[in-house]
């Protein structure tokens, strides 16, 4: 069994979803192991994961809709309004979602469905630059 471990950043553009497929299934891909489990964390409370259609946009900016209706940004609601009107909803909607995914790696690849892709999911109205924790067991 073996294992490895990096670290992944993007710079996201403010409140919605940023895929990051593609460079975590490059990662994946040059560790050279065959089956394992990857697991992918995201470092912030304020940010979440979420694995979701990647083919039709129309589904991502439903979510991003959906969860702005869900948690609004009222700070008539939170007692937490120091950082802005835009963070407790942050960490409630990732409170709401998850920051740690387990995919399963077989063949050499993220064993993900046609349509999935992974996605960090931005809650904070600002950019940030957030980084994933990448971990993958396997042989």
């Amino acid at each position: 069994m073996r294992q490895a471990v990096t670290t992944l950043t993007t710079r996201t553009r403010g409140q919605g979803l940023v895929e990051v497929t593609e460079p975590v299934a490059r990662w994946v891909a040059d560790q050279g192991m065959a089956t394992g489990l990857l697991t992918v964390f995201c470092r912030h409370t304020s940010a979440s994961l979420v694995i979701q259609e990647n083919a039709d946009p129309s589904v991502r900016g439903d979510l991003e809709r959906f969860f702005k209706r869900l948690v609004p940004e009222d700070p008539a609601l939170y007692d937490h309004i120091l950082e802005g009107p835009d963070d407790m909803p942050a960490h409630i909607r990732s409170a709401l979602t998850t920051v740690q995914l387990s995919i399963p790696v077989l063949e050499g690849r993220m064993a993900l469905g046609t349509w999935q892709g992974i996605y960090l999911f931005e809650h904070r109205r600002q950019p940030h630059e957030r980084t994933l924790a990448l971990h993958l067991l396997g042989e």
